[in-house]
């Protein structure tokens, strides 16, 4: 019993270097690091989108550790969208599109329709609980191998009172080279009241 004092404090001190050496690693591949100043820009509004463990991903690059480039793309659901501005007398018009498809040096699909939900109240934008009406189901951001990163913005839109806004039968067919301006002109929606966006690649590059 006696011959094991002298060798606690030998233990002590590995133990605690280990923790000190794990935690610098940690800090080191979880640096959330926010979008260069051309593609901050686009962020306006202070629209802010949530996904587990992340908090809010607006303006900033998805993180490879912790595999959380590969569960925004396979794992979590869609995010918890929320603008403390909005006007809880009006209804809004959330969009979520990748304009990088199949790559950001050579856009072809642009855009690719991730997510469209109309009929937002106010109410739901400032607790982030929407309960409108999805036109296009939530697509997970899944960008190609080796086609770099991929921004995936998200566009808050007033909707027009009494406007009732769908896809047409032939967007409701792909989700590829989707015409947003098209859109956006053909139920009047004028400029975004607010927009974010994420940047991400796929996991295995």
């Amino acid at each position: 019993m006696d011959t094991m004092k002298p060798l606690v404090p030998h233990f002590l001190a590995v133990s605690f270097l280990l923790i000190v050496l794990q935690d610098s690693v940690r800090v080191e591949e979880c640096i959330f690091r926010k979008l260069d100043r051309e593609d901050r820009t686009f962020c306006r509004g202070s629209l802010e989108v949530y996904y587990p463990e992340l908090g809010d991903v607006g303006c900033s690059y998805i993180p490879k550790c912790n595999a959380y480039r590969k569960r925004i793309s396979n794992e979590w659901i869609s995010p918890e969208v929320k603008y403390q501005q909005a006007d809880m007398n009006k209804k809004y018009i959330l969009i979520m599109v990748d304009p990088d498809a199949p790559s950001r040096s050579n856009p072809i699909y642009q855009f690719w329709r991730h997510w469209a939900v109309t009929d937002i109240s106010g109410d739901d934008l400032k607790t982030g609980n929407l309960e409108g009406h999805v036109i296009a189901d939530y697509i997970r951001p899944t960008p190609p191998p080796e086609s770099g990163y991929h921004r995936y913005q998200f566009l808050l839109y007033e909707q027009p009172a009494r406007e009732v806004v769908s896809l047409n039968s032939d967007e409701i067919a792909s989700s590829g080279s989707w015409n947003l301006d098209n859109f956006v002109d053909r139920f009047h929606l004028g400029t975004p009241v607010a927009s974010t966006q994420f940047i991400t690649k796929d996991y295995h590059d």
